[in-house]
């Protein structure tokens, strides 16, 4: 990804803003904290200064074979590929974390919400504390009846 694919975004802070090469949907995501300081790391390294890009990146290809040595180093019974932290984002950084379905999809730069729907399992903890909070605002509704009435 090269530089003026980041820019300030409506909150003014730092935004990727790109064109998702399988759907052409344009993807806005704002880029964390810790994925700035990341990034501030190779701002003056030479491939990146050369080729004015974010990253020294090798190819997809290149980085899914280090991928699959560091999964069979780390005895990880499935395969881990580059499309795999797609969906660590969806799910683990994102969806678990309260943001809703909508916003994740937009952010990937899916057309419409089912495309993310048949690969992002919300997580049994999400449900449990999403349950959670409706149960105690119930809870809370139904003493507040019984106080008035």
């Amino acid at each position: 990804m090269t530089k003026h694919k980041i820019t300030r975004g409506i909150d003014g802070g730092l935004w990727i803003k790109i064109k998702r090469g399988k759907t052409k949907v344009e993807a806005s995501i704002p880029i964390l904290t810790d994925a700035q300081e990341f990034l501030s790391r190779y701002e003056n390294h030479p491939k990146c200064v050369n080729e004015n890009a974010v990253l020294p990146v090798l190819s997809n290809q290149k980085i899914n074979e280090y991928l699959k040595e560091i999964g069979a180093l780390c005895e990880i019974d499935f395969d881990i590929t580059f499309h795999t932290a797609r969906h660590t984002f969806a799910t683990t950084v994102t969806l678990n974390n309260g943001v809703p379905l909508e916003v994740v999809s937009k952010m990937l730069g899916h057309i419409n919400i089912r495309m993310i729907q048949h690969y992002v399992k919300i997580q049994d903890k999400k449900i449990g504390e999403d349950m959670s909070v409706l149960k105690n605002r119930l809870t809370k509704d139904k003493k507040m009846r019984k106080e008035i009435g």
